[in-house]
């Protein structure tokens, strides 16, 4: 289970249920959580939802699996559904749910919302809110474009704030484009700690991992997506498929329909220092694009393209993906280290926010 969950196998994960489902195992409730827990990473909420309804016994931890998943997959409607049905039946949230919950709330906007579940995890079940809820906070209030008040927030904390805190709130701020606040944001984080800001957070933009920028550079940016029950690995600008002279074709003819329909590549992306037609085409060879390309071209007409990545989507790639996704008609569920995008008719399940 936990490797079908790590690959995001959704066809072995079922097989997997069904040879449970046969078993003695069948009514283990912690069995059957693992089996929601995979689903989950599957971006199969719709499976886990079959389950859940089926399971003689839930727990605290089957509820919990449900809230997390629907939030992991964009969902954040169902979560805040899930929290409100789990409360009914007379069940106490635990510190943790309560995270998820404001991760929802921030999905949907919805902010009244979200402080009021921050003010009844406090009055309610006395519960002691926890750095990581302040961080959930903050972000709830930012991905909602209420920057001032989660300013605020931050200072009228009545512990002293972590360097996660502030990096929420300087993410958020870069995010929305309040550059002021931000910068401000990020002179407190090097005054905590140097280590945490790298070159793209100094200069303004939504931080990378030095990592990840070192993988970049190097080109060892992989992605798999399956195919006819293979996997197919493909790096940045990668030429080694068997099938490479296809699926260039396929890029070309996207990217020709792409311009049509408004995309302009945003070439800040492009780390290399090159000029602005190499950007856009280096843009276009991003793995997540090639390994949605084969999957375009060796798909049944209208399957969905299930893509993972071991690193977060660029900006240019989640816009790119969202018109490809309007274009073909398909739905495109693409993990990446974040959480799971799923892309459909020009619109992601995260809302731009990843």
């Amino acid at each position: 289970m936990q490797a079908c969950a790590d690959a995001s196998a959704l066809a072995e994960a079922r097989e997997i249920h069904h040879q449970i489902s046969q078993s003695d195992l069948a009514a283990d409730t912690d069995v059957n959580n693992k089996i929601l827990d995979m689903y989950a990473k599957c971006a199969s909420m719709e499976d886990a939802k079959k389950l859940f309804s089926t399971m003689a016994q839930r727990d605290l931890t089957s509820w919990s699996t449900m809230i997390s998943g629907f939030v992991h997959n964009g969902l954040g409607e169902e979560a805040t559904d899930f929290f409100d049905q789990f409360k009914q039946t007379g069940g106490k949230p635990d510190p943790g749910m309560f995270t998820h919950v404001f991760l929802a709330c921030g999905i949907l906007g919805s902010v009244d919302e979200g402080m009021l579940h921050f003010e009844s995890m406090q009055r309610d079940f006395g519960i002691t809110p926890a750095m990581d809820h302040y961080v959930s906070i903050v972000n709830m209030l930012g991905q909602s474009g209420y920057l001032d008040e989660a300013h605020e927030f931050v200072e009228r904390m009545p512990m002293e704030p972590s360097i996660d805190v502030w990096e929420s709130l300087m993410n958020m701020c870069r995010l929305n484009g309040s550059l002021e606040l931000g910068d401000r944001c990020a002179q407190i984080i090097e005054r905590l700690d140097p280590s945490r800001l790298n070159e793209q957070s100094k200069m303004g933009l939504f931080p990378v991992n030095a990592s990840d920028l070192a993988k970049e550079k190097e080109r060892k940016k992989a992605n798999s997506v399956e195919a006819r029950s293979k996997v197919h690995e493909y790096r940045a600008g990668d030429r080694t498929h068997p099938d490479t002279l296809k699926i260039y074709e396929e890029l070309r003819y996207l990217a020709a329909h792409m311009k049509e329909a408004g995309y302009v590549a945003d070439t800040r992306f492009v780390l290399h220092d090159v000029d602005p037609e190499t950007k856009e085409d280096a843009l276009l060879a991003h793995s997540e694009r090639l390994a949605v390309s084969y999957g375009l071209i060796t798909s049944a007409a209208r399957a969905p393209i299930r893509v993972i990545k071991n690193l977060r989507s660029c900006g240019d790639c989640h816009t790119a993906l969202k018109i490809i996704s309007k274009l073909v008609g398909r739905q495109i569920i693409a993990r990446d280290a974040k959480r799971f995008h799923h892309f459909e008719n020009g619109l992601c399940s995260c809302k731009d926010y990843w």
